[in-house]
């Protein structure tokens, strides 16, 4: 079925990560122009030959793409009926890969439907067999296709693709949401990628990302592909629980380390002289004239490549591009755990790379090690962990403490409040120490889920019943009624909270210490009032405004 491969054209769409807002493989589709797959796949089963013709366009596939090679994984579609065929059936396409010099590690089959037409067991083997020969697999057309799911609990897999379809529906649909967070916790159990495909407008991108998928491609990012503020919508940090983050979670920067680079069109032989340099190096990365990275070359990987008997010889003067790899990304100010996850959605053979540190523009400022950002994480969460609340699971003080220093340095305004329960010590008296530790923890469990809901609260347990709360000045309308509108009891008895805040406006406040200090003022004033109260005040003025609650006569003005 060779006829057609000149005939039949490919489009290679990309596949983005959101943790670094990099294209990380390209999957190859029909073109605008020629036959098209589904044309040749149509006459080729009338004639009785489909499997032979499968196989032939994802090799005609991987010849177009090597005539402009990119370096990045390359998808290529299989029929499910030809995975299951006999393994013969698959020579032409391991035969072009050995011609255009595309390893097995760097494909990723696709398997597409019909499924139900394949024998299982057969197509269970053939999976298993790809799998052997260093193929990543992935399941393609998943919700809309006849995909068993028998066939995903019983076949290891790399990736599952969903169909645009189910994307569609993510803006507003409930059922499709709910499957996609059921098939993220499968991926996470299995160590599959999910992937959402055809992506094409702001709302499915953003509703995809909410979901929690990490890998999407489709028109609408294709089409902005070269943009610095896609870019930077991708990779823009996740939000984490701001109730356990107690910012002591090292970043990329914290990591980062001078990369060895060489131009772009360097040879093996000046990579295999860098290498050899006294710093040895554990990679080099090939830079374009604007200093940005394009390859790779891992230092093992490299030197084992050209170590035949005559492999110096046969190499030394060709690009070192020829052995190098996708180059794997973050942006300078990426967390060490966002960085982690780039780690963790890499080749098997590639999770221990060094990773390229670019700035906004793309230039490549460094590198960062692996195995010294997993220590710096593995540290700083022990750290995090002894310091945390044995009741509630919420940080020490020292959490406020940076967060707020870190709003009056960089001149953020914000709410500073304390919260603490009034008749706590009544109820440790009248019902028991371990009915004191159930409301803590209840009110604990309640700050924990609206930290998760604030992006920009952060919140610390500092002993007893006290809390300290630092959000910025459009999150205390959500975080005050929440926490004062609904009865706290315990085992009958009714108790209230005292929520005191102080408004800090830039340049109005120079430290924590001045914080801590307004603030236990304003408990005081709010402890005078009856019943659940909550006052907001600011710093350096006596005036007061009561929200919630009146204050006592004497006990100073307030606007209601």
């Amino acid at each position: 079925m060779a006829d057609f491969r000149d005939s039949v054209r490919f489009a290679y769409q990309s596949l983005y990560s959101l943790h670094t807002g990099e294209a990380v493989a390209v999957e190859a589709l029909a073109g605008t122009s020629g036959r098209s797959p589904q044309e040749v796949l149509g006459h080729a089963r009338e004639q009785g030959r489909l499997i032979e013709a499968d196989v032939a366009l994802a090799a005609a596939a991987v010849e177009q793409e090597a005539r402009a090679p990119t370096l990045l994984p390359l998808h290529v579609n299989l029929l499910a009926i030809t995975i299951a065929a006999d393994r013969s059936a698959m020579r032409p396409l391991l035969e072009t890969m050995e011609w255009a010099g595309r390893r097995t590690s760097q494909v990723v089959i696709e398997i597409g439907p019909p499924y139900t037409q394949a024998e299982p067991n057969r197509l269970i083997a053939g999976v298993a067999w790809l799998r052997e020969l260093g193929f990543q697999v992935a399941f393609d057309g998943l919700g809309s296709g006849d995909l068993p799911l028998g066939l995903l609990t019983a076949t290891p897999i790399d990736v599952l693709k969903l169909d645009r379809s189910v994307i569609g529906a993510l803006p507003s649909g409930v059922t499709s949401a709910a499957m996609v967070r059921s098939l993220l916790h499968v991926c996470s159990h299995t160590g599959a990628r999910l992937v959402a495909t055809g992506v094409s407008t702001e709302e499915e991108f953003s509703a995809a990302r909410e979901a929690g998928i990490r890998l999407l491609q489709g028109p609408l990012l294709d089409a902005d592909a070269g943009s610095l503020a896609l870019r930077a919508t991708l990779s823009a940090p996740r939000q984490e629980n701001a109730a356990l983050s107690s910012f002591g979670i090292p970043t990329v920067a914290d990591f980062i380390r001078p990369a060895v680079t060489l131009r772009a069109d360097a040879t093996c032989d000046d990579a295999r002289n860098a290498l050899a340099a006294d710093d040895q190096p554990h990679a080099l990365v090939g830079l374009d004239p604007a200093g940005r990275p394009q390859w790779t070359v891992d230092k093992s990987r490299f030197l084992l490549a050209l170590s035949g008997r005559y492999g110096h010889a046969l190499h030394a003067g060709k690009p070192a591009a020829t052995f190098a790899d996708q180059p794997h990304t973050v942006p300078a100010g990426a967390g060490a755990l966002d960085l982690l996850d780039v780690v963790a959605s890499a080749e098997a053979n590639r999770m221990h790379d060094d990773i390229v540190v670019i700035g906004q523009d793309g230039v490549c400022l460094g590198v960062v090690r692996v195995a010294e950002v997993v220590r710096g994480v593995a540290e700083a969460k022990v750290e995090e962990a002894a310091s945390l609340h044995p009741i509630t699971g919420l940080p020490s003080s020292a959490t406020i403490v940076k967060d707020v220093e870190r709003r009056i340095l960089v001149g953020q305004p914000f709410i500073a409040a304390c919260l603490d329960i009034d008749e706590f010590k009544q109820v440790n008296n009248e019902i028991g120490f371990d009915a004191g530790d159930e409301l803590i923890r209840s009110l604990g469990q309640t700050l924990t889920e609206l930290a998760g809901q604030l992006p920009k609260m952060t919140v610390s347990h500092v002993g007893g019943d006290d809390f300290l709360i630092a959000a910025d000045m459009d999150e205390i309308g959500t975080l005050a009624p929440a926490l004062l509108d609904s009865p706290w009891t315990v085992e009958g008895m009714t108790v209230s909270l005292t929520l005191a805040g102080l408004t800090c406006a830039p340049g109005t406040v120079s430290s924590y210490h001045q914080v801590s200090r307004e603030l236990a003022r304003l408990k005081q004033r709010a402890k005078s009032i009856a019943g659940s109260s909550w006052i907001l005040g600011r710093p350096g003025v006596e005036r007061i405004d009561v929200l919630r609650g009146r204050l006592e006569q004497g006990a100073g003005q307030g606007a209601a």
